[in-house]
């Protein structure tokens, strides 16, 4: 029992970050007039895919297809995949099986695989599992209208090549099953870290960021549609660097006018919150070992950025950070954090941690507990160590930590997050904050749910405000997760 409430802990806190944590949404656009084929798509994982299915659908919108919420009618059903995780696998794999029982009743719907897991396992959906007609990786969506053909034509298809170059920055994303309140922008795709544990550098290729340019005119078009709050997306945000195209690892190869131009993630920052004054900006997801401090610094001036960081750690142990390839130490990170309670007193911060790392000892997992306690983190996400194939720890590291130890760990850090989680909602309590309204609370009709900008979820009556609004909300209760509280009025940015 007590593991399964872990879990729903977990769960609970994960629900803090938007749309990224609606595992498996399917995803459904206003129909585009005189498209005749259908289209479901569920995406699950990080933020990146879901942003990624809104790039997918915008190509297909243009191909003939039309979303749809309903499985059975669907000619063309895709899944956006993840791999970071075993179980993130094995939930796709068993809803592959669904929407196979469901091809034997109609014949002529086709099934795809997207993202991360079709880059990982290539072929092997289409040669040994026969489960899919399908496959494409996160660089080949512009490929989609040609391999449709081919299976229009009765050939498997498949093309999970990665891109150096590509960064869709030139597709306008449908937004999908949007709210019209929040919306992400992707910014960098792909990644150059290496940590041992990670797939994303095999499934998303080399780190390369976008036009500025493209971006800041996605966020003014997104403000015209009535949009007011949008997150820059990134694998790693903070490395974004833009000097007139190329990879960031050829930087030092640019001439001196693009070094003196080039727009570093504190510029795109400034850029994107002069745009629009009135949208609220958030960011995920950030490196230490690349956070700067003129990131802080440009959050501290513009009150349109919000106050929330999300910096994963991993582990609190320096032996297991170069286990891990995590290139900052235990010192550094702290140093990060005295510089972001120095300059955003009110900043929240968020965290990424993994119990059971190969040759995690009981110091080790001490010294987690004891960063924990050093930075009192608003939330997190956490987890057990998942060995994924392919990455350098599940080639040379044995999965040594017993699943009894690793699930005994997870317990102590998820008991102490829900204990900081409780001491950092609380400081909110007899206070007005600012709440943008996405959404209806689920727990109640008659209530609102939104979030401050330092990424508390808070419900209060519904009263005469709607979705899209911002407001000040006296809050008189808490949980450890949620604020709750009366609307006092507008506030200025509304």
């Amino acid at each position: 029992m007590q593991a399964q409430y872990d879990l729903r802990y977990t769960r609970q806190l994960m629900e803090k970050i938007i749309d990224e944590t609606k595992q498996g949404e399917t995803l459904v656009l206003d129909n585009k007039e005189g498209n005749q084929r259908k289209l479901f798509i569920e995406s699950y994982g990080c933020a990146m895919n879901f942003s990624d299915s809104e790039i997918v659908a915008s190509i297909l919108s243009n191909q003939g297809y039309n979303t749809t919420k309903v499985l059975e009618e669907a000619d063309l059903v895709l899944v956006n995949t993840c791999s970071i995780r075993d179980k993130a696998e094995q939930t796709v794999r068993k809803r592959l099986q669904e929407y196979n029982a469901v091809k034997r009743i109609n014949p002529k719907m086709k099934v795809g695989v997207l993202g991360c897991m079709a880059e990982r396992l290539k072929t092997k959906f289409l040669e040994e599992e026969k489960i899919v007609d399908l496959v494409v990786g996160p660089d080949a969506y512009k490929d989609l209208p040609n391999l449709l053909a081919e299976v229009d034509e009765g050939r498997d298809a498949i093309n999970v090549i990665l891109s150096k170059e590509e960064t869709y920055g030139d597709i306008s994303p449908v937004r999908l099953n949007s709210n019209g309140v929040t919306a992400f922008v992707s910014i960098t795709r792909g990644c150059d870290n290496m940590c041992t544990f990670c797939v994303v550098p095999f499934t998303r290729g080399r780190e390369r960021s976008r036009d500025p340019q493209s971006i800041v005119e996605e966020v003014n078009d997104l403000w015209s549609k009535g949009f007011k709050e949008i997150t820059l997306l990134g694998q790693n945000v903070d490395s974004y660097l833009w000097y007139g195209g190329g990879l960031k690892k050829d930087f030092d190869k640019a001439s001196d006018l693009q070094k003196a131009t080039a727009v570093n993630f504190a510029n795109l920052l400034e850029l994107c919150a002069k745009a629009q004054p009135k949208m609220r900006i958030r960011f995920s997801t950030s490196n230490p070992q690349d956070f700067t401090i003129d990131v802080i610094e440009t959050m501290a001036k513009y009150n349109n950025i919000c106050k929330h960081i999300h910096l994963p750690v991993q582990s609190g142990s320096d032996r297991i950070l170069k286990e891990m390839n995590r290139l900052h130490t235990r010192e550094e990170y702290f140093s990060i954090i005295d510089n972001i309670r120095r300059l955003i007193p009110e900043c929240s911060i968020s965290q990424d941690l993994i119990a059971g790392f190969p040759t995690e000892t009981e110091q080790d997992h001490q010294d987690t507990l004891s960063l924990m306690e050093y930075v009192k983190y608003n939330f997190g996400y956490m987890f057990t160590y998942s060995e994924r194939p392919g990455t350098l720890a599940g080639r040379k590291m044995e999965d040594d930590v017993p699943e009894e130890t690793k699930k005994r760990r997870l317990n102590d850090i998820v008991q102490l997050q829900r204990k900081h989680s409780e001491i950092r909602t609380r400081q909110h309590l007899n206070k007005t904050v600012e709440i943008l309204i996405e959404k209806e609370s689920k727990k109640s009709d008659l209530e609102w749910s939104g979030r401050t900008s330092d990424n508390t979820v808070a419900v209060f009556p519904k009263e005469h405000y709607k979705v899209g609004d911002f407001v000040n909300v006296h809050i008189t209760d808490c949980t450890s997760a949620t604020l709750i509280g009366k609307a006092v009025g507008y506030s200025e940015n509304n």
